[in-house]
């Protein structure tokens, strides 16, 4: 049964390790240089752009001048743009098109410690947030390279404290009307978008693209997984990666949300009800020369089944509490894993110490304290119960010995199997009590570790001296070395229940995998696992000293018995001897 545990610890391990390895590619950095932008194309498929530089509001590609079919009626006279800030959000609109420029999270620094940008702005005008897609080419193009005319717009540039509605509308002699209204309340991350257009009395079926997502070139942690298509319908979470998009880019449906999300943020349709939503691939390839990685992004783009329906959008972090507030469906998009159970208290847990203390790491440190005082006494007896293993061991292994000729197919194996039972049952121990309280500790150590590599509040949080952001790996290592000498030191302590070679040396390994495996995670993973070691390493001394040195009884093998038996107690040489007197 130990050894099963064991070795189900080892794979468990081995399996996050591959997981990381493969699919958690760490984050390119930031362009160093000017980089050459390419206008993408709106055709399925693939798309390949250029990489942006700036995390400011981006400048978009310069676009070929746009010349009208008709003439214009309602428009404006030249191109500008139209600032919103909220008390979360800075957002910057073009009139050209009517569309979303830059989107920027006031609370939330990139490398630089300015607003994280969410657009990616580099890669050409018919990928800018809320462009429209109609059936009709020319009609599209028109929609989104007009100049609208703009009503609504704040008058002042700062932060503003009451609701902002921008109007934004084109009208010329082919008798096609466009009307976007945006909606922002003053404190959160939404904005309620209408497209109504129409040609004459027909009103056109239109998509409101949001073009690629997540645009978080400068985030800062290196813990990072690949943009994904993001849907929930019929109660259930569902992920697009680009090669599930490959197979199947357009899904129909009632949604309850619908868009991208990376690993600490999204953007998405809120409640789009019945509508179309598409996605595409889209690569964004590193300046030239650099030797980062192509960024792999998705596009999505939502076409409600009622012309004009009014769409939220959510444009920002992948915060609980944020979430919550919105919908208690929508925290569902963090990808807690199967512990989500566990991983929501414990994150109330951390979010609820660091109150008190200011300080994630700390915090971090002290909610280990509390969780392993409150697993103590599982792990008091897990130990006692591997205690009592340890000191009938040398009758265990003497009953193995017995049968040890045996094939594990003889019957008369079983008979070892009741010698053991019997033996279990004589001295009162339990052979799996040993493991049991180990596995009742196990989701907690998994939800720990999949709400210190998933939470947003840890992004850039400091702990002390050189570890400046605990959701990136520690710069110099030193946390996740210490995690591996004191594994060792742990195993050293552990009482000794007769492992055979083969799980010896897996327990020798175990401490140097350990140690690689968290050179390059989370600094706060490492941080926790390091202080469940020290935590284990002084129950062990304390159960020691509570129960005191084991009490092992040596037994002799059979042959040596017996022929203490034949000799009345003597050795060989003695029976000889006294067989020679007589």
């Amino acid at each position: 049964m130990e050894r099963r545990v064991l070795l189900a610890i080892f794979l468990a391990f081995l399996v996050l390790y591959v997981w990381q390895a493969l699919f958690v590619k760490p984050v390119p950095k930031p362009a160093s240089g000017p980089a050459v932008a390419t206008s993408a194309t709106t055709s399925p498929g693939p798309v390949t752009a250029a990489q942006p530089t700036s995390t400011a509001a981006p400048s978009v590609a310069p676009q070929k001048p746009f010349t009208p079919s008709a003439t214009a009626l309602v428009s404006a006279e030249s191109e500008r743009d139209v600032r919103v800030e909220t008390r979360d959000v800075i957002a910057v609109f073009t009139n050209r098109g009517a569309r979303l420029k830059s989107w920027r999270l006031k609370h939330y620094p990139n490398q630089e410690r300015q607003p994280q940008e969410l657009v990616e702005g580099q890669i050409g005008m018919q990928q800018l947030p809320f462009s429209l897609q109609t059936p009709d080419e020319t009609t599209t193009t028109t929609l989104n390279e007009a100049l609208y005319a703009v009503t609504g717009a704040p008058a002042s540039p700062g932060a503003t404290t009451s609701p902002v509605d921008l109007k934004f509308e084109y009208r010329d002699t082919s008798g096609l009307q466009a009307v976007k209204e945006f909606h922002f309340e003053p404190s959160s991350y939404l904005v309620v978008v209408r497209a109504a257009i129409q040609r004459g009395d027909h009103a056109i079926a239109a998509a409101i693209s949001w073009g690629p997502a997540i645009g978080d070139i400068g985030e800062v942690s290196r813990n990072m997984t690949k943009a994904e298509g993001l849907l929930f319908q019929n109660d259930k979470v569902q992920r697009l990666a680009p090669k599930d998009l490959a197979k199947q880019a357009v899904y129909d449906g009632d949604f309850r949300y619908a868009g991208v999300d990376d690993n600490y943020f999204m953007t998405a349709a809120l409640a789009p009800g019945p509508a179309k939503v598409s996605y595409q691939p889209v690569s964004i390839p590193p300046p030239p020369g650099s030797k980062d990685p192509a960024r792999d992004l998705v596009a999505y783009a939502i076409e409600p089944r009622v012309s004009g329906t009014p769409i939220k959008f959510f444009a920002g972090p992948k915060d609980f509490d944020v979430l919550s507030t919105i919908d208690r469906d929508v925290p569902r998009a963090i990808n807690f894993g199967m512990f989500a159970v566990i991983v929501v208290p414990l994150l109330r847990s951390l979010k609820w110490v660091n109150g008190f203390v200011g300080n994630y790491g700390w915090s971090i440190i002290i909610l280990t304290v509390i969780i392993n005082g409150i697993m103590f006494p599982l792990r008091h007896k897990s130990v006692v119960s591997m205690r009592k293993m340890q000191e009938i061991q040398p009758e265990v292994k003497a009953i193995q010995d017995r049968y040890a000729k045996l094939k594990a197919t003889d019957p008369a194996k079983q008979k070892m199997n009741q010698e053991l039972m019997a033996l279990y049952k004589e001295k009162g121990v339990n052979p799996a009590s040993g493991c049991v309280p180990m596995l009742l500790t196990m989701p907690f150590i998994f939800a720990f570790y999949s709400l210190l590599s998933t939470a947003i509040e840890l992004r850039g949080a400091p702990f002390v001296w050189w570890i400046h952001d605990l959701s990136s790996h520690d710069p110099y290592f030193v946390t996740p070395i210490l995690m591996g000498i004191s594994q060792v030191w742990q195993q050293r302590l552990a009482p000794a229940t007769g492992m055979d070679p083969a799980q010896q040396k897996m327990m020798l390994v175990m401490p140097v995998f350990f140690t690689f495996l968290f050179l390059w995670y989370p600094a706060g993973v490492a941080l926790y696992w390091l202080v469940n070691n020290l935590w284990a390493i002084g129950q062990q001394y304390a159960t020691n000293y509570l129960i005191g040195p084991p009490n092992i009884r040596t037994i002799r093998p059979a042959a040596e018995r017996r022929m203490k038996r034949a000799g009345g107690g003597k050795t060989d040489a003695a029976a000889r001897e006294s067989s020679e007197a007589l």
